[in-house]
């Protein structure tokens, strides 16, 4: 054989069996199956002993890279229409398996297995399963950043079991619930996960490191061939009827008797991209919002979506370039759409590197003095790169008679080294408000710069927003500044069975107020605990100030935080600060001081019924005379007996001491799948009030002053 060609040949099989080494992320081949198996929780079907089987999961929490305390086997299989998971979860202590019989999404603080399924292996975002020993489901979109948004609810099966030896479970998939890539071949990326409470403990497979990138990016390839689609067609009518009661000249009297319906469609245009459309969408919450402190506030309260046609793709909005606390919350809060009458949505991928999500909705009269509704449009557009890396653009827009909002602009992240990467965005608005001949332009921009690593992290942006940058369709704490961010944290890893982490941080932030011509500062130093049970303890001291109508107030003061699992049976969490507080009166603020304190403790007396407790405190002291301005005092009261994992009862009572009112709701709950529900719930609000002599006027004794009933029916066509 000539000697060239011997070398050519060495050096094919020198870089063959390097780049072997070198990635050993080869998508692996799931086994497909013509006999399915039972989703019962057991694993006595033969089609699991021929599934593709993985093992020999590693934490990273608290540490990484370390075995798994109890062994960990999963099973994936599939046949043209599901995809099928398994997990065989040993235990050496079963009665120590933290899991009860709970409603949807409320699992997180239990023991429980899940898979990241990254269905176009693009790494910029993946759909979220959890199944708890007990069968109930927990699910949402996990974000590029490897943050899980829960609120999102997918149609899907499942089933666990406990035994001798821990537990097992069993779910489910229809292909018909994700997005996915057409193609004869498909290449998904696959996580598989389990959480140990008592342990603190996560554990992957594949292993999950940060020095090896973005959680997604380090999933497990596998291939899918012969997938049969079936276009995503859905219905889903609704009817709810709602009488509503408030008090008038001391008594209750019927103010609404109404009954509504509502219908939502959903089309798979392909299989990645969905179009939902709703005429008089049913955007009704079963649950009033938890209080809040509501006096003294400098920015409004931040009330988080629940209505479910808004759900579905909601991540897609969020944008990359900012630091935490920043006042640019979010370009899309589609709760600014009070009341719609019409909406319309298109969400999904073009391809595996496009994503487009887009809402059009007509507000009916948002603002009741005027008789037009308002139109708004928004639109979001994702170029995946390299990895984790993007570039994006947004529009969003709210139009109404006699005035406009219009905010556009771009984004995006470029991933630098596994262990680094850069955010940005550039926000453009423009603004004229009703019967206004002038426009105002304003803008909003952000560089990040983020490194991770196991021992040590850093984090650091620049964000400055204009003084007449506006946003109507999203959420804004504050306009004219120029704000510093930074971020670092070292870890400390201590052989202890009682200490699993020791982390010291330091975050701050450093404002120039553009109104003023003044700076502020904020300097929070930490020292946290990581525990068993997950449990965390803390203590903070924080020195800061902070401008408010051209002056400076201290905001200095001292804290703790603990929360986590005091045993199988009682969570716990707690928090206080002593600091320096203002009194935000435009005309005359003034300096304070007082105390900020939270408990909320939750109690687990058997597998089907739990309740909880929360108190909320907050005083103020002008420092001038030390004279107690307000202090505010909410308690919260909450009790769910769940029958099994469709149906449940709920208590709620709720006292608010500021403003001496009981609120009491009470709901039976019934949900076979997301969207085939029925609801059935009252309500009243009593307060510390008398009619007397024409007037209300204060009182010992309570007085009704609203009373609520509602009842929801939907049910879920899947054609």
């Amino acid at each position: 054989m000539p000697v060239n060609r011997c070398k050519r040949i060495i050096f094919l099989i020198v870089l063959t069996l390097s780049a072997f080494l070198l990635f050993p992320g080869t998508a692996k081949v799931v086994s497909k199956t013509d006999i399915p198996p039972v989703i019962d929780g057991k694993l006595d079907d033969p089609v699991w002993e021929s599934a593709l089987t993985v093992t020999g999961f590693k934490t990273f929490q608290p540490d990484y890279g370390k075995d798994s305390r109890s062994r960990t086997v999963a099973y994936a299989v599939y046949d043209k229409e599901n995809l099928y998971i398994a997990y065989r979860c040993y235990d050496s202590s079963p009665k120590k398996i933290k899991a009860t019989v709970t409603r949807r999404d409320n699992m997180f603080e239990e023991d429980f297995v899940s898979i990241i399924l990254d269905t176009f292996n693009d790494k910029q975002g993946g759909y979220g399963f959890m199944v708890n020993p007990f069968g109930v489901q927990g699910d949402g979109m996990m974000d590029i950043s490897g943050n899980l948004d829960a609120s999102h609810d997918m149609v899907w099966y499942s089933k666990g079991i406990i035994d001798e030896e821990g537990y097992t479970v069993e779910f489910k998939i229809p292909f018909k619930s994700i997005r996915f890539p057409g193609g004869k071949k498909i290449t998904m990326g696959i996580l598989f996960i389990r959480q140990t409470v008592r342990h603190s403990e996560y554990a992957s497979y594949p292993e999950i490191s940060p020095d090896r990138g973005s959680i997604l990016s380090q999933s497990m390839p596998v291939v899918l061939s012969g997938i049969k689609y079936k276009r995503v067609v859905e219905l889903l009518p609704a009817f709810t009827h709602s009488r509503k009661s408030s008090v008038e000249e001391g008594e209750l009297r019927t103010e609404k008797n109404e009954s509504d319906f509502s219908l939502t469609g959903k089309l798979g245009l392909t299989p990645g991209l969905t179009m939902d459309a709703a005429y008089n969408p049913d955007f009704s919450q079963v649950e009033a919002d938890a209080g809040q402190v509501d006096v003294n506030l400098r920015y409004d309260l931040f009330y988080p979506e629940k209505r479910p046609f808004f759900l579905e793709g909601n991540e897609v909005f969020r944008f990359s370039g900012n630091t935490e606390g920043a006042p640019l919350v979010s370009i899309v809060h589609t709760r600014r759409i009070i009341d719609p009458i019409l909406g319309l949505k298109l969400t999904g991928k073009i391809g595996w590197r496009n994503t487009i999500a887009a809402i059009y909705a007509i507000d009916e009269r948002p603002d009741k003095e005027f008789a037009e509704n308002a139109h708004v449009g928004i639109f979001r557009y994702r170029y995946a790169i390299k990895k984790d890396s993007f570039i994006g653009a947004f529009y969003a827009g709210r139009d109404y008679a006699g005035g406009f909002n219009r905010v556009f602009g771009i984004d995006g992240r470029i991933r630098m080294t596994p262990k680094t990467f850069g955010e940005y965005h550039f926000f453009g608005s423009a603004n004229r408000g009703r019967d206004e001949e002038q426009e105002e332009f304003g803008h909003a921009a952000a560089l990040r710069y983020s490194y991770d690593s196991r021992n040590f992290i850093m984090d650091m942006g620049l964000q400055d927003v204009s003084e007449n940058f506006k946003v109507d369709s999203g959420f804004l704490n504050r306009t004219g500044i120029t704000r510093f961010a930074l971020f670092g944290m070292y870890k400390f890893y201590p052989k202890s069975k009682f200490f699993q982490r020791i982390e010291p941080f330091y975050w701050s932030y450093h404002i120039y107020d553009k109104y003023s011509d003044m700076f502020e500062t904020t300097n929070l130093l930490t020292l946290s605990f990581q525990l068993p049970g997950r449990t965390q303890f803390r203590v903070d001291l924080l020195g800061a100030n902070e401008i408010y109508a051209g002056e400076r107030f201290n905001r200095n003061g001292v804290g703790m935080q603990l929360y986590g699992q005091l045993n199988k049976y009682l969570n716990m969490q707690l928090f206080y600060r002593y600091s320096g507080l203002i009194y935000y009166d435009a005309d005359a603020p003034y300096q304070g001081r007082g105390n900020r304190a939270s408990l909320r403790i939750e109690y687990l007396p058997s597998n089907k019924l739990r309740t909880s407790l929360a108190l909320s405190y907050v005083d103020f002291f002008r420092t001038s005379d030390s004279a107690k301005i307000y202090d505010y005092t909410l308690i919260r009261s909450r009790t769910t007996f769940q029958l099994n994992k469709y149906l449940f009862f709920r208590g709620i009572a709720e006292y608010n001491f500021y403003w001496d009112k009981l609120q009491v709701d009470l709901l039976a709950s019934f949900t076979y799948i997301p969207g085939t529900v029925v609801h059935l719930g009252y309500g009243s609000i009593y307060e510390k009030t008398q009619w007397q002599n024409g007037e209300y006027i204060p009182a010992d004794d309570f007085l009704e002053t609203r009373r609520s009933f509602f009842l929801k029916i939907s049910y879920l066509w899947r054609l």
